[in-house]
């Protein structure tokens, strides 16, 4: 067991709370094993109704997985322990996504990467002021995984490809309109939203009856250029389509896609298409692992981390650097089938 995430319970709940302040809550290959034990021991047992995933103190909910651990995986042992973060991280997103009890995530804060993993699957999705939603892969050469294909590709209106291209932030207006979020609560309400959850009232009863009205949801704005332009998945359309229009918000768009992984871009719109016809997550999850155990060593990752988290200077270089130079082939490998006994399955 590890102190990185304080699981207890009280009353009726059973509480998984995030507890790494420093890393914004990032999440460790341990503090899934100890989340997925803790769920294992509460599936069946009848004085535990629900489950609720928050964060102690600090100004995220969770900001994604553990980077600098993949990063040195792929430096220094061929990817083999960023492989093995990624085994279980996927097996705690697909317990979560089955889990027969209600669980409840409150996306107080930064909510990225990992944190959209943990909290997309729970049947209730708190957003509040603070929640800062995006999934940012493509600005360092991965994807959107722990299950982002699946729920960015049932957004509607070509969000989904939107977000996973761009690694837009969406605030929690944003996420209640796009249905990322079941409910928006000021961030105040939450301890009593708690209290009454593990009281044993009725959880939707009581998220319904302590929501407010959210401010304007600004992508709503912005959804008819989203459509128009991020229509197409090929890469190149999309770019296309926006360097055709002269408007500032095309301008904004395009400057932000030049600076991401060609190489991620494309696996994102690829995964999208390919998640959108899935009727299992857990086919998702093993598609996801796939991708992952390849791209977590191809040269785009260890780039794209160094220019964004460890050097700063936000000047990858990006190989292969334009979207052309990413062919089919380079893609079909990214997403064939590994041998069996190396192929991820759920708990």
């Amino acid at each position: 067991m590890t102190d990185e995430v304080l699981i207890r319970r009280e009353s009726a709940v059973g509480y998984l709370t995030l507890n790494r302040p420093k890393a914004i809550h990032a999440l460790t290959q341990g503090m899934c094993a100890a989340m997925i034990e803790a769920l294992i021991a509460w599936r069946y047992e009848p004085a535990i109704k629900a489950v609720i995933v928050d964060h102690s103190e600090g100004r995220g909910f969770c900001s994604g997985g553990d980077i600098n651990l993949l990063r040195q995986s792929a430096l220094t042992d061929g990817g083999a322990a960023g492989r093995a973060f990624f085994y279980d991280e996927y097996r705690l997103n697909h317990l979560l996504f089955t889990y027969g009890k209600p669980v409840v995530a409150f996306m107080d804060g930064i909510t990225m990467g990992g944190g959209v993993g943990i909290s997309q699957p729970a049947r209730y999705r708190v957003a509040t002021e603070n929640t800062r939603f995006a999934m940012p892969e493509t600005g360092i050469g991965l994807f959107p995984d722990v299950g982002g294909g699946w729920y960015l590709s049932r957004l509607e209106g070509r969000l989904g490809q939107f977000i996973a291209l761009t690694g837009a932030r969406l605030d929690g207006a944003e996420c209640l309109w796009t249905g990322l979020a079941t409910h928006y609560l000021p961030a105040s309400a939450i301890p009593e939203a708690k209290q009454r959850i593990a009281a044993g009232h009725e959880i939707g009863g009581v998220l319904t009856s302590l929501s407010v009205k959210p401010p304007e949801a600004r992508i709503e704005g912005q959804a008819g250029l989203i459509r128009k332009h991020f229509a197409s998945d090929t890469l190149e359309d999309i770019l296309a389509s926006l360097e055709a229009d002269d408007g500032e918000w095309a301008a904004k768009e395009l400057a932000t896609l030049r600076l991401k992984s060609p190489q991620a871009c494309k696996v994102a719109l690829r995964q999208l298409a390919a998640s959108a016809k899935l009727t299992d997550f857990a086919d998702n999850m093993a598609m996801e692992y796939r991708i992952g155990a390849r791209v977590l060593v191809l040269p785009d990752f260890a780039e794209g981390v160094r220019a964004v988290i460890v050097d700063k200077d936000h000047a990858p270089k990006w190989n292969p650097p334009t979207p052309e130079g990413v062919t089919p082939d380079r893609l079909d490998a990214i997403f064939a089938s590994l041998p069996a006994n190396e192929e991820w399955k759920p708990l």
